[in-house]
């Protein structure tokens, strides 16, 4: 029966973990924490979702709150839509992200449509701690149903200065083949609404937004499959793959082979990157955390723009965008955060990207992805219960002459390879990543890691 909380929000599974009883609670947590304002909802298609969806609205109309029902979105686009709804001052995303179909969860924004961080979610645990709340509000509040929620995402994010008239032209002139899997949940409508906006044919493999997921939801290459198949059965352009929630990007490419989630950021970095002239407003800072690989270093040196290493966690590095103003961001795991349209990882925004790259430089993705630099990462996890203080330091011992970080673990590169140690937030593990030039090397990193445990 887990039940977890973290930076990502609450996450539960659906059998005696996530009733009735705690989405009430969480609700009315939330209403207490914020001040007055009105508050968005949105789902990411899961069945379980419309039941607490329906909690939650009760819960705040009860108190007086104004409701916006997006109904079934991706989280980006509940994030923009606070973000830009006059009133709001907060947001939820009923979500489970990736995880399997028997959980579900509740992720809490501010009203910037930016997740609570770890200061803020604490505050909100402790609302619903003491489990201590007002009673109904006199007046009660209202729901308003929202059907234009895509349609202003879409629009928010081609009104970037990116996206020019000219260059929208040249895209829809291309007229791109596009196979879509969004797992039948969120992105279900939303991804290929920008496709067909953009010129693409797109065939809908998984869009049904049933939230029936047709295969394990996490977008890596083991359960994309048969993404990968279509993409050669319609002689595609590109294939595109979101989780439930459609904030991570994974691709494939016009040979059916899918592209390592790592790529995605990079190759969307490049693509900002090569119109950095139309951010005169931004400082040349991008941010991302201290697990993505180290080929978007390599990609920004040839910009003169500085890389920002943060602690993993979407907040994290849109924290780190806000203070330094920065251009661009996002999480290896297919995270692209581009704050020109808002200050959140989204698929859309890496999809709209992508085929910007593309057409600017007419080349297909293949040969994109083989024009990065190229590294072996390698990733695995150890059962851990003893004091990570001590055993940092051990590590540290033995990896002297490396260059140090412990923002969030403990980081250490060694020329252009690295290692970053940390533990879990949420399992009694450490989770191990390495980094090299060749797979042998990464591995070796790893066994030193552990050799040390």
């Amino acid at each position: 029966m887990p039940f977890i909380r973290s930076i990502s929000g609450l996450r539960a599974t659906l059998d005696n973990s996530l009733h009735p009883e705690i989405v009430k609670l969480y609700a009315d947590a939330f209403e207490q924490y914020l001040p007055a304002g009105e508050i968005i909802i949105g789902r990411d298609g899961r069945p379980s979702g419309k039941w607490i969806e329906q909690i939650i609205a009760d819960t705040l109309i009860e108190k007086g709150r104004v409701v916006h029902l997006l109904g079934i979105v991706p989280t980006p686009t509940v994030q923009l839509i606070t973000e830009h709804t006059p009133n709001a001052i907060g947001g939820i995303s009923i979500t489970a992200s990736h995880n399997p179909e028997e959980w579900n969860g509740m992720k809490f924004m501010g009203s910037d449509g930016v997740f609570l961080d770890e200061r803020e979610n604490q505050a909100l645990w402790e609302f619903a701690d003491s489990n201590n709340f007002p009673q109904k509000n006199n007046q009660k509040g209202e729901i308003i149903h929202r059907t234009d929620a895509i349609e202003q995402h879409i629009k928010r994010l081609l009104g970037t200065p990116l996206f020019t008239e000219e260059l929208i032209t040249a895209i829809r002139k291309k007229k791109y083949k596009v196979v879509v899997d969004a797992v039948n949940a969120s992105g279900s409508v939303a991804v290929p609404q920008l496709l067909e906006y953009l010129g693409c044919q797109v065939i809908r493999l998984f869009c049904d937004s049933s939230g029936e997921f047709p295969h394990t939801p996490e977008p890596l290459p083991q359960h994309l499959t048969t993404l990968a198949e279509e993409v050669c059965n319609y002689n595609a352009d590109i294939g595109v793959a979101v989780d439930p929630d459609a904030d991570r990007l994974v691709l494939v490419n016009e040979l059916g082979e899918t592209i390592s989630e790592e790529k995605t950021i990079v190759l969307a970095a490049q693509s900002v990157l090569n119109s950095i002239e139309s951010f005169a407003e931004y400082s040349h800072v991008i941010a991302i955390n201290l697990s993505t690989s180290r080929m978007i270093e390599d990609v920004a040196a040839c910009y003169n723009v500085t890389i920002n290493r943060t602690s993993v966690g979407e907040v994290n590095v849109v924290r780190n965008l806000q203070q330094n103003n920065g251009i661009f961001g996002g999480e290896g795991s297919g995270g692209v955060i581009l704050p020109a349209c808002h200050y959140g990882r989204d698929s859309l925004v890496g999809i709209a990207l992508l085929l910007k790259l593309m057409t600017e430089v007419n080349r297909p993705l293949s040969e994109l992805s083989e024009a990065l630099p190229q590294y072996e990462m390698l990733k695995t996890k150890i059962n851990f219960s003893g004091d990570f203080e001590e055993f940092s330091a051990k590590l540290q011992l033995e990896f002297v002459g490396s260059r140090i970080n412990c923002g969030d673990g403990v980081r250490f590169d060694i020329g252009k390879s690295w290692v970053h140690i940390r533990r879990s937030n949420t399992e009694p593990i450490v989770r191990i990543i390495a980094e090299a030039g060749t797979f042998s090397e990464a591995e070796d990193l790893i066994e030193k890691v552990k050799s040390i445990y």
